[in-house]
């Protein structure tokens, strides 16, 4: 009996952590992707597009590359 509660609590253990190290794995890669965003986009954001730089500086999309 003790030993089915041992097992069972491995098992779960064992199951939360392979959640928890999928989770993280998506979240990694989503993250490393380098976003792009328009000029129009830069500036609804409340950012101005800097064309030489090929950045948006300021606002929501700051540091973010335009197209």
């Amino acid at each position: 009996m003790r030993l089915r509660r041992i097992l069972a609590a491995v098992i779960a253990t064992a199951a939360l952590a392979g959640i928890g190290l999928t989770g993280a794995a998506t979240a990694t890669a989503a993250q490393g992707a380098p976003s792009v965003v328009t000029p129009s986009e830069c500036r609804q954001g409340g950012g101005m597009p800097d064309l030489a730089d090929n950045l948006c500086k300021g606002g929501t999309h700051d540091g973010e590359q335009v197209d």
